[in-house]
C-alpha cells in the first residue's frame, strides 16, 4: 500500500495505555460536573442522530469523551443500547504488523530480518490477532461476546449485530478496501460513519471512494496467513494503493456540503453521516484533487 501500514496512527486513534498520567480530582470537576455513563453516551448519540436498527462503523478515541464509569465497557454498552437488536456495530480491527517487512518505515527493520520475520510471522487468526493503532473501543469490541471478524489478514474488520456476518463473513484479500470488503457491505446497507472524538483523518470509509477510482494506482502487498490446520502460509496480492494524507481536506470538505450531524458524545466532538454520501462525494473529490 502506498500508505505505510507500519505507521504510528494520528494521536486521536491512539489506544489509552496503562500509567498514563491522569489529571487531578480537582481538574476533572472543571472538565466535567458528573462521570459520563452508558445511560448519559446512549443519550447523547440518540441525539446526535444514531438510531435502533442502524448500522455504523465507529472510529474512537475514547480519551477524548472524558470520564466514563466502566471506560470502554460502558461506551460499547451505549452504542448496542442505542442501536438495539436489529442494529450492528462495526469497527476497524486492522492488523498492520501483518506486513512485509520490507515496506516498513516506523520503524524500519535491516534487511536480514526480512526473511525471519515472513518466515516466522504466526499468521493471521481472526480471534488471536490483536488489532494495531485502531484504539482500545475497537478492541472491545473485537472480543466481545458474539462479535464477528473478517479473515483479511491485514485490514480485518469486527462486527457485532443483526448484520456482522453480512458484513465480515466474506473479505477477498485482494479487495482489501473495496467494494467486496466489509466497507463495500456497510455501504450497499446503508449504514453511517460515526466518529467519535476524532476526524476524518481516521475515517477508513474514504479508501472505498479510492478503490473506486477508474484507473486506481495499484500496490504489492504480503502477509503471513494461518489456515485452519495450522499451517501458515505467506500470501501476495495486489490491491488499490491507499493514501490518508488528504483525508483531513476530504473531510473538511464533505462537511461543508454532506449530511453531517455534529454534537458532542460526553466530552468529544462527534461527527454522524451516511457512509454513501460520504464516499460517493470522496469518489468525486480525489478524481478532481488528486493527481
Amino acid at each position: 500500500m502506498t500508505e505505510d501500514l507500519s505507521r504510528p496512527a494520528t494521536p486521536e486513534q491512539q489506544p489509552d495505555e496503562p500509567g498514563q498520567q491522569q489529571p487531578a480530582a480537582g481538574a476533572l470537576e472543571r472538565e466535567q460536573a458528573m462521570p459520563h455513563t452508558a445511560v448519559s453516551l446512549a443519550a447523547d448519540l440518540r441525539a446526535l442522530g444514531l438510531a435502533a436498527g442502524d448500522t455504523v462503523l465507529v472510529h474512537a478515541a475514547l480519551r477524548s469523551l472524558g470520564f466514563v464509569a466502566g471506560s470502554a465497557h460502558a461506551v460499547v454498552l451505549a452504542l448496542l443500547d442505542v442501536l438495539g437488536p436489529e442494529g450492528t456495530l462495526v469497527v476497524p480491527t486492522h492488523t498492520s504488523y501483518n506486513s512485509d517487512p520490507a515496506g516498513w518505515s516506523n520503524p524500519p527493520v535491516p534487511e536480514s530480518w526480512w526473511p525471519v520475520i515472513r518466515r516466522e510471522n504466526p499468521g493471521f487468526d481472526p480471534v488471536l490477532s490483536l488489532s494495531r493503532w485502531m484504539g482500545v473501543l475497537a478492541e472491545t469490541v473485537r472480543t466481545w461476546p458474539g462479535a464477528m471478524r473478517s479473515s483479511h489478514p491485514q485490514v480485518s474488520f469486527a462486527a457485532l449485530g443483526a448484520r456482522a456476518a453480512e458484513i465480515v463473513g466474506t473479505h477477498p484479500v485482494e479487495d482489501e478496501l473495496g467494494d467486496g470488503s466489509p466497507l463495500g457491505a456497510v455501504y450497499r446497507l446503508g449504514g453511517k460513519v460515526l466518529l467519535l472524538g476524532c476526524g476524518h483523518a481516521n475515517n477508513t470509509s474514504l479508501h472505498l471512494s479510492e478503490c473506486r477510482q477508474e484507473q486506481p494506482k495499484m500496490d504489492a502487498n504480503g502477509a503471513a496467513v494461518r489456515d485452519v490446520d495450522g499451517v501458515v502460509r505467506w500470501v501476495t496480492w495486489t490491491a488499490p494503493a491507499t493514501d490518508s494524507g488528504d483525508f483531513a481536506e476530504l473531510g473538511a470538505a464533505f462537511d461543508v456540503v454532506g449530511p453531517v450531524a455534529m454534537g458532542k458524545v460526553g466530552n468529544a466532538t462527534a461527527r454522524l453521516m451516511p457512509q454513501r454520501d460520504l464516499v460517493d462525494f470522496g469518489v468525486g473529490w480525489i478524481r478532481e484533487h488528486r493527481r
